[in-house]
């Protein structure tokens, strides 16, 4: 009898523990988010089970309060996994404290945001999407996870928190789990988005991506230099203990550029870069045209886009593809046929990136077998900032990667494109 009671007890107790780590659906307010919240709660529960079974070098806990010191952590609410709502879709969204300080002097900011990502987000994903991935609602899995970092103000050791955004699209954190090529799944990785302290970063699973930079701004304002041999992660505020390798951070690379700011996007400012390069954009339609074909009625100009300035290129792009080929088709055989063979020439006229954001690439595409009557034409837009076009150009950076560094447009629609799975889908 004592034995069942005992057996009892630890079963309710491993049912409070596990049930402790998801919302209950009577507090999420949308009734469709509400419904999936009771439809799913079984496999969340699970979910939840599995987090906290995770080894982490740190503590961490699951949490719906972030920024919150370890002792109020542990008697607060660690009820986090529930289904949200980003940008309009669908998501399965954790978010969690975990207690690791980053040494400011030695870790820059694309670094501590690895650390967390690689100890904490990429083991959470790897229990988490092999259980969801057949599931159509959730359009993406988010991650809100805090940190610290330690460093100085005025002279004084402070410790500080730091907010680790992590936005995967489902498609792309399958692949980023299952793949057994890195390229593959850095790719993956690009397509989602990632903001440390609302601020934009790349993660570079292997360390070495070209954004890593040779000098970071110190919390007192003062530059630091990343260690060349180690970057340490502590715990308490001592930076003298538990140092976590990396590997040497190349002395080639060029110290962080200045903050950019706000770009100036009114028809003014468009008007007088499109007076400033007029004779560069007229000797790249001479000279480019017999391989770009461009629009004649439609000159190379000067446009706002996502806050931002970029040169759009409106060409003709022809294919020898039958009309029933799918629209993802048609823009990946545009890109790799026709626009990535345009890029380097384009770039060439342009050794200033500071003047405006990257490069647009309007493509309207013409079939060589006349499509139906009822068929609809296919335009597709690429945009592509300096950073990944100036990758690519030299060769660090794949035309995947470079997709999904930038955005594309079909037909006025955004879309996500793999160009391997598109071009082998054939119809």
């Amino acid at each position: 009898m004592q034995r069942n009671s005992f057996l009892l007890l630890i079963a309710v107790s491993f049912s409070f523990l596990t049930s402790a780590q998801v919302i209950s659906p009577p507090e999420i307010k949308d009734p469709e988010l509400r419904a999936l919240q009771q439809q799913y709660i079984e496999d969340l529960k699970q979910l939840g089970a599995d987090i906290v079974s995770i080894p982490t070098a740190y503590p961490f806990y699951l949490s719906r309060r972030l920024d919150i010191d370890e002792a109020q952590q542990k008697a607060s609410d660690q009820r986090s996994i529930r289904f949200d709502r980003y940008q309009g879709k669908i998501i399965l969204e954790v978010t969690g404290n975990y207690y690791a300080a980053y040494s400011a002097n030695k870790m820059t900011p694309e670094q501590r945001s690895k650390e967390t990502f690689d100890h904490i987000i990429l083991p959470i994903l790897k229990v988490e999407v092999p259980r969801f991935q057949n599931n159509r609602n959730i359009r993406a899995y988010a991650f809100e996870i805090s940190h610290h970092v330690l460093g100085k103000v005025m002279g004084v050791s402070m410790e500080r928190p730091e907010n680790l955004l992590v936005v995967l699209p489902q498609q792309a954190a399958i692949r980023l789990v299952s793949a057994q090529d890195d390229n593959v799944r850095q790719a993956a990785l690009l397509q989602g988005e990632i903001n440390l302290n609302g601020k934009p970063v790349t993660i570079w699973l292997s360390g070495e991506g070209p954004q890593l930079t040779a000098q970071e701004p110190s919390a007192d304002g003062e530059a630091t230099a990343p260690s060349s041999t180690a970057a340490e992660v502590v715990r308490g505020g001592e930076e003298k203990n538990d140092s976590i390798q990396f590997k040497p951070i190349p002395k080639t690379l060029k110290p962080v550029d200045p903050p950019v700011p706000i770009r100036d996007t009114s028809p003014q400012a468009l008007a007088s870069l499109q007076a400033e390069h007029k004779d560069t954009l007229a000797s790249i339609v001479k000279e480019l045209d017999s391989q770009a074909h461009f629009i004649p009625y439609a000159a190379p100009s000067f446009i706002a886009f996502r806050k931002g300035i970029y040169l759009e290129l409106s060409m003709n792009t022809n294919l020898s593809e039958a009309p029933v080929s799918s629209r993802y088709r048609l823009a990946a055989l545009a890109f790799d046929d026709h626009l990535s063979h345009l890029i380097r020439p384009v770039l060439g006229y342009f050794k200033d990136d500071s003047q405006f954001d990257g490069l647009g690439f309007s493509a309207t595409i013409h079939l060589a077998t006349k499509p139906t009557a009822n068929a609809s034409s296919v335009a597709v837009e690429y945009f592509f900032p300096f950073k990944a076009l100036r990758c690519y150009e030299s060769y660090d950076c794949t035309g995947q990667q470079l997709i999904d560094s930038g955005t594309v447009l079909i037909n006025g629609e955004r879309v996500g494109l793999d160009l391997q799975v598109a071009e082998a889908s054939g119809r």
